[in-house]
């Protein structure tokens, strides 16, 4: 029997209410309160069944107002839970809280992207997206770290976290999901054992169905999400290396790099439109346009590392620069978000402010996406990072008089969506891609990959190299299956800078990752980089010739993600149905065949690896496990990875360890 069926939805409770939101924003993080008033019980009066459906009749006890549950289903697993307010003087209501049935031993997982947590069983989950490195937070940490030393190992309490991506879906151990089909603020409370509460603001709409793996499970997601597409085949030649500067300084980077037997797939300058250097860093300058005068003769350097196998990318985000003249068409032409007084909405990121573009503004919408057809793709690009969407504010005015409540978290599904329209709408789709950092529903289907955001340049669980696999293995099961991370994290702030290990380590994690692509950080000049001296170039040689030569097994795994919804990153116990893989939050497999056991704690020589049942070679020794926990030596360059003995691609992966 299938763990959710119709007898057990016919016990789903109700309750509704309503009242007001208070959101204020600081640099894309939400302080939220709420006033929430008449909360109601309802009394579940009738159980009406026809075919292919049934009606669960609730009656406000003081009012006797009724509320409808309709519950419509195809076959025995597929279920669609809707809810009806038939009584028009109910329309004041706008609070829900739909009660449905769980089990005790669950483990729960999704809800978009999480860094600290993987099984989100006995946590509340908001459903909002936001900036997930809040500044108050990166200052508490550094002045604990500053008087108390560095705890890596210690997270704050669940509610205290924010995320770049939040979507109101999440799989159940017992191989069911829910998804809801809503935009506006939600909660997911999975703190009692036998219940799951849906907090919504909006009338819901669910979504259940189960099945017998997880892999059809994951497929059955997509026919309601969708899923991400294949990748151009030229990402998986070698590492995609971040250099900024200048047309100049990346020659010299690529000669230094390729003279030591590096291979380069991409270079990835973030700041081909400009720079602004600010107390936070080295940033982007926010005016997407070919900046002449940093990346002289950068039209003809394009074609030529073009012809050398090396093709160029860049950044964009829905952000316009004040003091440009791309904000001075914008402006002109009433293309951004407005406040309250009919002015320019300015956002404080850093430690400016930038105007966002209204995408909710056809002609402004259509505006931006030519500004990458003309400045992006004509001029040569083949990717880029498509940044930031989660910072609509919500006391906005949208052109299209939206409440900004209601759009908020669709924003950067919206934005992904306009930049895949633009390369579609050049015919580029096998040659040219991009990544997101933020999310919601609509993302899965509309951004070709994501990246896990800005981690600390640390070991820190929470926020450094430790937090990539959960968040990676939650995308997953919220049904993105093609994310990675930027090699040696990104946020450097005080005395938190980034180690030559700590960037060795990460390179070995992001071999067995589809994209191997490097970040030089907010403060390049403080932090190590890969072609810092000949140590760290032979070992990011060593990394991007492994990459290189996974592109047969990852582009397989990537067709699958395409056609069978199968995660290229996967959590153990997506195969494997043992009590420990649905625990497990540091290793993850990739495709079906590897399982990786990154090294995630500063100057460890070992780690303790958990294999599930079945039988494995370890990559760099050859040596034979079967299903146990043991301890693995791990020096520098060699991290823990283990082959299924039974894979058809073993001979071929098992050349992976004689690189040198």
């Amino acid at each position: 029997m299938f763990p959710i069926n119709i007898e057990q939805l016919t016990h789903i409770e109700l309750a509704v209410g309503y009242g007001e939101n208070h959101f204020s924003m600081s640099r894309g993080s939400f302080d939220y309160k709420q006033n929430n008033g008449n909360f109601t019980k309802l009394v579940k009066t009738d159980i009406k069944n026809d075919t292919g459906k049934v009606t669960l009749v609730f009656t406000e006890p003081k009012t006797g107002y009724l509320h409808y549950l309709e519950i419509s289903f195809d076959n025995s697993t597929c279920f669609t839970v809707k809810y009806v307010n038939p009584s028009p003087v109910n329309t004041h209501i706008n609070r829900y809280w739909l009660m449905l049935p769980a089990y005790e031993n669950e483990h729960i997982y999704g809800c978009g992207e999480t860094y600290s947590k993987f099984d989100l069983k006995g946590e509340n989950v908001r459903i909002f997206v936001a900036e997930h490195q809040n500044a108050k937070r990166i200052g508490m940490k550094l002045i604990k770290e500053k008087f108390f030393g560095r705890h890596p190992e210690k997270v704050l309490p669940f509610n205290r976290y924010e995320s770049y991506y939040a979507q109101p879906t999440y799989v159940s151990s017992e191989r069911y999901f829910v998804h809801a089909d809503i935009n506006n603020y939600a909660e997911f409370d999975f703190r009692n054992a036998d219940v799951t509460v849906l907090y919504t603001q909006e009338p819901p709409v669910i979504h259940i169905d189960s099945a017998e793996s997880f892999p059809a499970l994951s497929k059955k997601l997509a026919s309601i999400i969708g899923h991400q597409h294949s990748l151009p085949s030229w990402v998986y030649d070698g590492a995609i290396l971040a250099i900024q500067e200048g047309c100049e300084r990346i020659d010299e980077k690529i000669k230094l790099c390729r003279d030591k037997g590096v291979k380069i797939s991409g270079i990835w300058s973030q700041d081909w439109c400009g720079c602004r250097k600010t107390g936070f860093g080295y940033q982007v300058m926010w005016n997407w346009e070919w900046d002449k005068e940093l990346y002289q003769d950068l039209d003809k350097k394009i074609i030529e590392w073009k012809n050398e196998g090396i093709r160029f990318l860049g950044y964009i985000n829905p952000f316009m620069a004040l003091e440009k003249e791309l904000y001075q068409e914008a402006t002109k032409k009433g293309y951004c978000v407005k406040n309250k007084e009919d002015k320019d909405y300015l956002v404080t990121i850093t430690t400016f402010p930038a105007a966002m573009i209204d995408l909710t503004n056809p002609d402004a919408y259509e505006w931006y996406k030519n500004i990458i057809k003309e400045n992006m793709i004509k001029l040569g690009l083949s990717g880029w990072m498509a940044d930031f969407g989660e910072y609509l504010p919500m006391d906005s005015v949208l052109y299209s008089g939206e409440d900004p409540e209601t759009i908020h978290n669709r924003w950067p599904a919206i934005w992904a969506k306009l930049n895949k329209e633009a390369i579609e709408e050049c015919g580029m789709e096998n040659e040219i891609f991009f990544f997101t950092r933020a999310g919601h529903t609509g993302t899965v289907s509309a951004s070709d990959m994501m990246w896990t955001g800005d981690q600390h340049v640390d070991w820190s669980m929470d926020d450094g190299l430790p937090s990539v696999i959960p968040a990676t293995l939650s995308l997953a099961m919220s049904g993105f299956g093609l994310t990675h991370s930027d090699v040696g994290g990104y946020t450097t702030v005080m005395h938190m800078t980034r180690s030559k290990e700590l960037l060795m380590r990460w390179e070995e994690m992001n071999i067995f990752s589809p994209l191997f692509r490097s970040h030089e950080g907010n403060q390049p000049s403080r932090n190590v980089q890969v072609y810092d001296n000949e140590e760290l170039i032979d070992h990011l040689a060593r990394c991007s010739k492994m990459h290189a030569m996974l592109k047969p097994y990852l582009m397989e795994c990537v067709s699958l993600n395409e056609a069978e919804s199968l995660p290229v990153i996967r959590p153990l116990f997506y195969h494997y149905d043992e009590n420990n893989a649905y625990t497990e939050k540091t290793e993850y497999l990739l495709g079906r065949d590897i399982l990786v056991a990154p090294v995630i704690r500063e100057k460890a020589l070992q780690r303790t690896v958990y294999l599930p049942n079945d039988n494995w070679i370890e990559l760099f020794t050859g040596k034979e496990y079967t299903g146990g926990t043991y301890n693995i030596d791990a020096p520098i360059g060699y991290p823990p990875v283990f082959i299924r003995k039974v894979s058809k691609h073993l001979d071929e992966l098992l050349k992976l360890a004689e690189i040198k």
